[in-house]
């Protein structure tokens, strides 16, 4: 069994309060918009990270992580991009993508909108955390923490770390 951290759209933002959670699991997935790599320098001294880039990272996030993750953890399929497109309506890309990995976990960030959504016709969980950074669109700034064990994911939690641009020296109170 593994704990895992999933953020995306930092845009630059790191914070003690996400870090604290960084600190609760076993590794800590970035969906894409790192912004800067300190923030994923610094989530990678604390967890084993997994990142892709997004469409506002530069060359030196570009040649640090993929734009698609495949991987398996736990038992559990995974494949991350960035930019996925709606749940069940996916961009040509990602149908392509989807199509040809078979994932059983299908992740995005992107839209700054928070869904877990199981999609039937693919057989698929598809997670988007939202937006943990400070810059965007979102009104709270939010993370899943979830497990999986034996391919399934389980004890799925919503993070809201606060409102955006606000609470950032709030106390890491629920961080356990």
């Amino acid at each position: 069994m593994k704990k895992i951290l999933l953020l995306s759209d930092t845009h630059g933002h790191v914070d003690d309060r996400i870090l604290s959670y960084a600190k609760t699991v076993d590794e800590v997935w970035h969906a894409g918009d790192i912004g800067q790599l300190t923030v994923t320098d610094r989530l990678a001294k604390i967890k084993t990270l997994r990142a892709v880039y997004g469409n506002i990272d530069g060359n030196e996030a570009r040649v640090s992580f993929p734009e698609n993750n495949d991987f398996v953890c736990e038992g559990a399929h995974i494949v991350m991009t960035h930019i996925g497109g709606p749940a069940g309506k996916y961009t040509p890309r990602v149908r392509t993508l989807l199509d040809r990995q078979k994932p059983s976990v299908f992740i995005c960030g992107h839209s700054h909108i928070l869904k877990v959504m199981y999609i039937k016709n693919r057989q698929m969980m598809h997670l988007n955390p939202g937006a943990a950074g400070i810059h965007g669109f979102h009104q709270i700034r939010t993370m899943l923490r979830f497990e999986i064990d034996q391919g399934k994911l389980q004890n799925m939690e919503v993070i809201e770390l606060g409102l955006r641009g606000k609470g950032l020296a709030q106390s890491v109170e629920g961080a356990n």
